[in-house]
């Protein structure tokens, strides 16, 4: 199969395209024709080094935990899925090698679910990762219906489908953003707030803050202890949040259904920025680091 690789750690200039073996399948893997493979700022960072404290990794490493595609072989222990199913997942396993910026991929069946049937594959593949981060650090401060939350970062990658799902839950969103995304953050249904110098002033015109989510680090977490008890802030970014409210998402195949019914139900959109091609795996993560790019960067294999 074709694959996108590294040989060793390194960068967007060491990724090259390359010949390797098609993925084995494990009784409780299906086989994935990749349709889409969204980048997300923890595949450049791994490739990096950046985990390796954290994670074995082996080379040569093919990037990429997040997919969507359609199930080509299933496992003798994996009858949740059948051949030409279309699927997504954020197929991060225990160890790191065999990612999604490839031909084929393998995955357990619990990361993943049945594709949404409103989304198209670039879309689709968007949503895993960042949906589930989004997903599991508001319910880690109990989000609910009549909620007020405050999102750091809102238009962001994961603050973005933080901000529509709190929506979806009942509640009020503050957002924090730059002003040129303000517009968009209301689209989302969101209360738009300048972020930077100043911003717990700004905040204090929004009245009661029952939960905060901190999608970007800094000070966001201090500027949130400014107005919400200790037991509702969560961060993705900021380990000193505590041990409860530091999140680290793992794959879960029922959490990704439920972002797929929000999306069927017309709840959860994908801002896609970029499609580019598997041989454009580079360009793609030049993109991303930059920081300023509103939606998803998608590979298309």
């Amino acid at each position: 199969m074709k694959a996108v690789a590294l040989q060793e750690y390194g960068s967007a200039d060491d990724l090259r395209v390359v010949e390797l073996p098609d993925p084995k399948v494990g009784p409780a893997e299906v086989l994935i024709r990749v349709k889409a493979a969204a980048v997300n700022p923890v595949d450049w960072k791994l490739a990096a080094g950046g985990l390796d404290g954290l994670m074995e990794v082996r080379f040569p490493l093919v990037p990429g935990w997040d997919v969507a595609g359609v199930v080509e072989r299933v496992g003798f222990d994996a009858g949740e899925f059948e051949v030409g199913d279309e699927v997504f997942g954020y197929i991060r396993k225990d160890w790191v090698q065999n990612g999604a910026y490839a031909e084929l991929v393998s995955a357990n069946v619990r990361m993943l679910a049945k594709k949404p049937r409103s989304l198209d594959w670039a879309q689709a593949a968007g949503v895993p990762l960042a949906g589930q981060t989004a997903y599991r650090t508001l319910k880690r401060v109990n989000v609910g219906a009549g909620d007020t939350v405050l999102v750091h970062a809102a238009a962001g990658g994961v603050g973005s489908f933080a901000t529509q799902i709190a929506v979806a839950l009942g509640a009020r969103v503050i957002g924090t953003a730059s002003e040129r995304n303000h517009d968009y953050l209301r689209e989302l249904g969101a209360e738009p707030v300048a972020y930077g110098d100043g911003l717990a002033g700004r905040l204090r015109g929004f009245g009661r803050i029952d939960a905060a989510v901190d999608f970007v680090g800094g000070d966001a977490v201090d500027v949130s202890r400014e107005f919400v008890s200790a037991d509702r802030i969560a961060s993705v970014a900021n380990p000193e949040v505590g041990q409860r409210g530091y999140v680290w998402v793992r794959p879960d195949g029922p959490e990704l259904a439920e972002l797929a019914r929000m999306a069927d139900d017309g709840a959860l959109t994908v801002h896609v920025e970029r499609v580019l091609p598997l041989e454009e795996a580079a360009e793609a993560w030049r993109l991303n680091q930059t920081g300023r790019t509103r939606g998803k960067i998608v590979l298309t294999a």
